[in-house]
């Protein structure tokens, strides 16, 4: 299976917890001012990378936690992000994904697809990024409305937050 990217940071710090594989994945509806990537807007762009040779690249680094879909908007290519999510499970790392959406808006759409991806996600940083909302002071997220979403805790039900382990 095939995903279409912009790139990918092998070792990024900034895109969760530990050293993670982000992958920035091509295309992107939201167009949100200020955005610190517009070039992954465009669904034309990027390349095609195998999921499998992205799940090599997981394997291939012990020093690895996990993986962070990001983009662009990973919703775009639920499948593809699917696809690498159950892998990154296979090799017990976890899986983080940012998302323009709101989770509210993600379950609204009932699409099965993105439901599928929705339960492979450790955690779900969700929401648009504001402009006049940015802070350079929030861990993992770019604007004040953003939430870092502990997706097993929360299930089908309330909103749960995820907590920093490291943060007393």
């Amino acid at each position: 299976m095939k995903l279409r990217i912009h790139e990918v940071i092998p070792e990024s710090v900034v895109d969760g917890p530990g050293l993670r594989l982000s992958v920035f994945t091509q295309g992107c509806p939201h167009a949100c001012p200020g955005c610190h990537n517009p070039a992954t807007h465009d669904p034309n762009g990027g390349y095609d990378v195998e999921v499998e040779a992205l799940a090599k690249m997981l394997a291939d680094d012990p020093l690895l936690s996990g993986v962070t879909l990001t983009g662009g908007e990973p919703f775009f290519q639920p499948l593809g992000c699917l696809s690498l999510a159950l892998s990154a499970h296979a090799q017990s790392k976890s899986v983080w994904a940012y998302t323009g959406y709101t989770l509210e808006k993600l379950r609204e759409k009932s699409d099965r697809e993105i439901n599928a991806l929705l339960g492979q996600i450790d955690v779900l940083v969700d929401g648009p990024f504001l402009l006049p909302e940015r802070s350079l002071e929030l861990k993992f997220r770019g604007s004040k409305n953003q939430r870092l979403i502990d997706m097993a805790k929360t299930g089908s039900g309330e909103i749960v937050l995820w907590q920093d382990p490291w943060e007393f």
